[in-house]
């Protein structure tokens, strides 16, 4: 199984969910849905907490930019190993380093679904 395969279902399937929008998703389906929260951080807790799988074939995608590394320290304590995201913020830098601490892999898109 391929991780790359898993974050681009899910690049497919975030501009269908209600912004703020975390997906988890393996490379046939989404395993995991956090929709229409306040901030990222919130959709990414009811995403995992709901997961009908978590594995480390399973990636995480956001439809806006981490502006904090709350979400990747989240991904990490869950066993996440993969996330994609459009960037954009002015710490994504921060992001890619908290990725590389724990051994996830980041793609940063440059291409938002954020809905507002």
């Amino acid at each position: 199984m391929n991780n790359g395969e898993a974050m681009l279902l899910g690049w497919k399937v975030v501009p269908s969910v209600k912004s703020n929008a975390i997906i988890l998703s393996n490379n046939k389906q989404t395993v995991g849905i956090g929709a229409g929260q306040m901030n990222r951080v919130g959709a990414a807790k009811i995403a995992l907490e709901r997961a009908i799988e978590i594995n480390d074939h399973v990636a995480l995608v956001s439809d806006g930019f981490f502006p904090m590394g709350d979400t990747v320290e989240l991904a990490a304590q869950h066993g996440i190993k993969a996330i994609i995201q459009p960037g954009g913020s002015i710490k994504d830098q921060d992001q890619l380093i908290w990725a590389n601490k724990h051994g996830i892999a980041m793609v940063v898109t440059g291409t938002r679904h954020f809905k507002h």
